[in-house]
């Protein structure tokens, strides 16, 4: 049987997660990290909460918890990027990188510290070994975080398990209320990775500064004030402040694009306008799991967001940094920033970073 460490979150995925692998008869610590400092808005960011449930649970567990700030890692190699990407116009996804720099590298390497063979984690996603480590989607696919796994190497996931990765939600919940977990119905996080559900335009105001524009309709038409670019991203509805208007059709408006240079934010009427539909993106930052490039053009799935179904498309690579996908079915609201992630079946394959939506 095997050493391994199970980041333990305070949730209910980690929670049976260590369980399943303890039952296993592995020999089974957790590590809780913090890695976020300023609790000044506790309502957003329940640590203190989240380590008092992983407490409970090591207990009942019987398991040693060790507790650990990542905090300086966090900053440096996370967050600092998120405001960089916010604050050139652009929609991150700060998750992705989390995972890379500090749940599979930072708590590995804690971890491998501690003499764990291997790190575990809740995340619903499957791994296959043969003699190259494949990524798989998980059996509930509407849970699957392969779309967050996808920049891990071949290291980072051949020294990891996802032990939910053959269970649903339901089945999982079902097993923590059986184990008398107290957090068996504890709602899912949600917001930026770490540091939880803050009102996110006040919290990025406090670090980047407000640079109001105008608002203008594909016609050039000025019908209203942005607080910023960096508070808005592509099909965005809610907060554009846009009242009725005389001449226009009544439907909501929509973020359709960001003019970076002369710092105007783009919008058009209806949820399904034309502008908000491409068939092509050029992305950058590839990166393939098994560490080499497909062919030039490969034929393929896709996807631009997580728990979106997966596209058809094809994909060609220019170089190891470079690549354009065309799609079969027009995509909504592709957002330079993201992630589109590249599927064959149920492997995961790897990913890149959206530069740009194009039309050809």
């Amino acid at each position: 049987m095997s050493n391994i460490i199970v980041g333990l979150s305070g949730g209910v995925d980690s929670a049976v997660a260590a369980m399943l692998l303890k039952q296993q008869g592995h020999e089974v610590a957790a590590v809780f990290m913090k890695n976020w400092d300023e609790d000044d808005e506790e309502d957003y960011c329940p640590a203190a909460q989240d380590l008092a449930d992983a407490r409970a649970i090591a207990g009942q567990l019987d398991i040693e918890l060790h507790t650990v700030s990542f905090s300086s890692e966090y900053w440096n190699r996370v967050f600092a990027h998120f405001l960089a990407e916010y604050q050139a116009g652009r929609t991150p996804s700060p998750d992705i990188i989390c995972n890379r720099e500090i749940k599979f590298r930072a708590f590995l390497d804690y971890s491998t510290g501690l003499g764990a063979d291997y790190i575990a984690t809740g995340h619903y996603a499957r791994i296959e070994k043969k003699p190259l480590v494949r990524l798989l989607q998980a059996v509930d696919t509407d849970k699957d975080q392969t779309y967050f796994l996808h920049t891990l190497d071949q290291a980072q996931l051949a020294s990891s398990l996802f032990p939910l990765g053959t269970l649903n939600k339901q089945r999982v919940r079902e097993l923590a209320k059986q184990a008398g977990f107290s957090v068996h119905a504890k709602k899912d996080s949600t917001g930026i990775c770490f540091i939880g559900e803050r009102r996110f335009s006040t919290f990025l105001a406090q670090y980047l500064k407000k640079n109001p524009g105008e608002i203008r309709t594909l016609d050039d038409e000025v019908i209203g004030q942005h607080e910023g670019l960096m508070f808005y991203t592509i099909g965005q509805r809610q907060g554009l402040g846009i009242g009725g208007r005389s001449h226009a059709s009544g439907e909501p408006w929509y973020v359709t694009g960001k003019d970076i240079e002369h710092n105007i934010l783009r919008v058009a009427q209806g949820v399904n306008h034309p502008a908000l539909f491409s068939t092509c993106l050029q992305a950058s930052e590839l990166h393939w799991i098994n560490g080499v490039a497909p062919a030039k053009t490969l034929g393929c799935s896709a996807r631009i967001r997580h728990r979106q179904p997966l596209q058809e498309c094809e994909l060609t690579v220019f170089d190891k940094e470079q690549c354009r996908v065309h799609f079969k079915q027009p995509q909504r609201a592709i957002t330079p920033g993201q992630s589109v992630v590249f599927y064959r079946g149920e492997e995961c394959l790897g990913g890149a970073v959206i530069d740009v939506a194009c039309t050809r």
